[in-house]
């Protein structure tokens, strides 16, 4: 394993493939003309559904709202019988056991932050006793941070390293790679880190931690995507995907799902694969499949608040 990773470490990253950016936007762009069918959007709309990560990452979080959170994540469907429950609750790492309990039973992954979320900016060794604490508190998942400024100065190596590093601590659980597209700048820059993401042992590459504008586009996602399929051609290896930030509405999470099934295929159709880091989405999915089932709208306010 050690040998494998240094053959890898070894080979120049600034290879990555050049991306047409008029090109890749006007591909993105055209996912958006889809047109999808009653039937087929009703089975869309629960497929996001159960692909969406429930997200609290506030410094004002409490024990409170965050047993709220998990209250939710596990009675979304109750009003709709037959509905599917949400992928995961993802959290600090302080609030890992509290989610954990709360959510006990129901077969919902409990996902941490971790490695100085969101900014990156700390010690290799305390982002990686920062991993084995959310771990430790019973994280199924684990969502790190690049080090963007590394990435910037074109230290490769230094990032590869450090997801390495990060992943053999994570032990059984999986890594989401964040790599902050919006700090990124351009979609070269986004390829090359979706490279060093997956060949250092990611399990998911994440578009955003949410924090910085612009987070997931349909234009980045591809670029994704397509790093994501490359590799799976080269390596045999399948690797998940996470858009996360400013997807808000069941219109665009269809789009979404679209893209990802003619780029990657049926198989990455569910949330083992694919999630959206996207809370706010999952009221209005709701009232969309309310609404196919009912004809009726429910107002927005007979759904919780995150």
């Amino acid at each position: 394993m050690i040998a494998s990773k240094e053959k890898i470490r070894s080979q120049d990253f600034r290879l990555s493939p050049h991306i047409d950016q008029v090109g890749v936007e006007e591909r993105a762009a055209r996912f958006t003309t889809r047109s999808i069918k009653k039937e087929t959007k009703l089975i869309g709309l629960k497929l996001v559904l159960n692909m969406i990560d429930l997200t609290t990452l506030e410094g004002k979080d409490t024990e409170g709202k965050v047993k709220q959170l998990c209250y939710k994540a596990m009675h979304l469907h109750d009003s709709y019988p037959g509905l599917p429950a949400v992928a995961a609750v993802c959290v600090y790492p302080s609030m890992v056991k509290i989610a954990k309990k709360a959510v006990e039973g129901s077969g919902i992954k409990i996902a941490s932050v971790a490695t100085a979320f969101p900014s990156g900016q700390s010690t290799r060794e305390i982002k990686l006793r920062e991993t084995k604490y959310a771990v430790s508190q019973g994280a199924d998942e684990i969502d790190m941070v690049i080090s963007r400024g590394k990435f910037h100065e074109g230290e490769y190596n230094f990032v590869f390293d450090e997801i390495a590093a990060v992943k053999e601590t994570c032990g059984e659980s999986r890594l989401k790679v964040i790599l902050e597209t919006g700090e990124l700048g351009t979609y070269d820059n986004v390829r090359r880190a979706s490279d060093i993401a997956m060949q250092a042992g990611a399990d998911f590459i994440k578009t955003s931690t949410g924090k910085i504008q612009p987070a997931a586009t349909m234009a980045v996602t591809l670029v994704m995507l397509e790093a994501i399929r490359d590799f799976y051609y080269k390596t045999g290896k399948m690797i998940g995907m996470k858009p996360a930030g400013g997807i808000s509405k069941s219109k665009l999470a269809l789009h979404y799902l679209v893209m990802v099934k003619e780029v990657l295929g049926e198989d990455w159709l569910n949330n083992h694969w694919f999630r959206f880091g996207a809370s706010s989405l999952a009221n209005d999915v709701l009232m969309q499949i309310l609404k196919e089932k009912s004809g009726v709208y429910q107002a927005a306010n007979y759904f919780s608040v995150d």
